[in-house]
């Protein structure tokens, strides 16, 4: 099975319209955008944690080094 073709997106698109209407769809869109990016935060956050931890950890190498 390929990739949709045009015709099929355009089902699709006409299918969510007539399901939800065209005033819901901007907000189902905005609640996307919005769990896309609590996503990526979460998924950003252990290793931002990660390299904070090394950093950290190298500046107290240097600081009892020197």
């Amino acid at each position: 099975m390929g990739l949709p073709g045009t015709w099929e997106i355009l089902l699709v698109l006409l299918v969510v319209l007539l399901l939800f209407g065209a005033k819901k769809i901007p907000e189902i869109a905005h609640g996307m955008g919005k769990a896309i990016t609590e996503f990526k935060r979460g998924v950003r956050a252990p290793v931002d944690e990660i390299r904070k931890d090394i950093d950290s950890e190298d500046k107290k190498d240097s600081a009892s080094g020197s």
